[in-house]
């Protein structure tokens, strides 16, 4: 059976920096990042659990939104009227927040981002469901972060477990854990 094991959230208009400095603080790559990206990677420290910086191929990460990137990718619009910026161009993918959460935390199995045209409680916890199949994957950190501004976002995540303790992992509670 899978289950909730946590959950956190970061309401719309947090100042991201100063979270960053408060709880982190040692991950200067952290201001090169995008504003997903710094969503997905505060809820993600949010959610560590110990032993950390080991790899775990156990471990998969998957975020969804609505959005993908596109916040950043009208950053990156404005500079190729000028000069490109490599810098921009990396976070126009919006499966870069994956991409940055298992680097930083050494996970080692599956990375995926989905952009769904809605949250869809079905959708998620089917796809979640899915990563499981495996016989390795013991945990999934998952989430769903849609910036749409740099300061107008959607950021929660929830740390799924294989036979863990907490509330059974289905739509319903789904549904339930994000709307409390």
């Amino acid at each position: 059976m899978l289950t909730i094991k946590q959950f956190a959230s970061i309401p719309a208009g947090t100042d991201l920096t100063a979270l960053y400095r408060a709880r982190v603080g040692d991950y200067p790559k952290f201001f090169k990042m995008d504003t997903a990206c710094k969503l997905g990677f505060l809820l993600a420290e949010q959610l560590a659990d110990e032993p950390r910086f080991t790899p775990r191929e156990d471990r998969a990460v998957l975020m969804f939104s609505t959005s993908g990137s596109l916040c950043n990718d009208r950053h990156y619009e404005e500079t190729v009227r000028e000069f490109p910026s490599p810098s921009l161009f990396v976070y126009t993918l919006p499966n870069i927040i994956t991409g940055e959460i298992a680097i930083r935390n050494k996970y080692e199995g599956e990375t995926s981002a989905y952009v769904l045209e809605r949250f869809n409680p079905e959708t998620v916890v089917a796809l979640v469901e899915q990563a499981f199949q495996d016989t390795v994957t013991a945990s999934a950190l998952c989430g769903w972060v849609d910036a749409r501004a740099d300061d107008d976002f959607t950021a929660f995540a929830f740390l799924v477990e294989r036979d863990g303790n907490g509330k059974e992992f289905n739509v319903e509670n789904l549904y339930g854990t994000v709307n409390q």
